[in-house]
């Protein structure tokens, strides 16, 4: 069976089409089968933002991330009131956990609609992370970011983006406010779920943010893997594949 005959009939089973999966399915290293089963275990997760999500991957993999273990997917097109942060085990190709998230208060109210890399714009940044170490800080235990997309998310570090937990990261708040508090621009988590949040992403796994701004999905390094000059501009990013 030919590889354009497998995407159909996956595609046919999860009710997403050919020209849909096929148009963010650039890498070769794309896996269609992960993407089935993870599509499975995640029925509220657009089919578009997961196969965006795992060309990301596909492509950090090719570029030297080959001890990935787990994939954190956050939806920044679904409002602050819903689940939009989604974990995955990519050994046993299974959901670990789906929860609420917060962004920046500078990308907008109960939708994040702004996204940006300078520091002091308290405004939530797009593209492929890498979690590094976790850390006791102002905020509690938490981890540190490294964004792998030059000009896009690389001065995550020196923004201080990182995962931590909040008070407002919470059902109380969308019951009583419709959305959940915002943050500096970091995707802040529930208390209650921060040490598993962190626990499963420290220490080189990734996590992709999604929204469709169109000129970051022509342009990222990450959703373009075949192009040899988004290659080199990842390759030139300040942070090595080594963590």
């Amino acid at each position: 069976m030919s590889y354009r005959l497998q995407l159909s009939v996956r595609s046919a089973v999860l009710g997403l089409s050919l020209a849909t999966l096929s148009s963010v399915s650039h890498a070769d290293s794309f896996d269609a089968h992960l993407y089935t089963n993870l599509a499975n275990t995640a029925p509220n997760l657009n089919p578009q933002v997961l196969a965006s999500a795992l060309t990301a991957y596909g492509c950090a993999r090719a570029q030297g991330f080959d001890s990935v273990e787990r994939l954190a997917v956050i939806d920044f097109s679904l409002p602050s009131s819903e689940q939009r942060l989604w974990i995955f085990d990519l050994e046993s190709q299974a959901l670990v956990l789906r929860e609420l998230v917060a962004h920046g208060k500078n990308s907008g109210m109960a939708s994040a609609t702004s996204f940006s890399n300078t520091e002091g714009s308290h405004q939530s940044s797009l593209g492929l992370f890498m979690g590094g170490e976790s850390y006791r800080g102002q905020h509690g235990y938490a981890l540190r970011l490294d964004g792998l997309e030059p000009g896009v998310n690389d001065l995550a570090r020196e923004r201080a983006i990182v995962i931590h937990g909040a008070d407002y990261v919470d059902p109380s708040w969308v019951e009583q406010h419709g959305r959940i508090g915002r943050s500096h621009g970091c995707p802040a988590v529930s208390r209650g779920m921060i040490r598993e949040v962190v626990d499963n992403l420290k220490g080189g796994q990734l996590v992709f943010t999604y929204y469709p701004d169109q000129e970051w999905l022509a342009s990222s390094a990450f959703l373009n893997c075949n192009s040899d000059t988004q290659l080199a501009k990842a390759e030139s990013g300040s942070v090595s594949v080594d963590g």
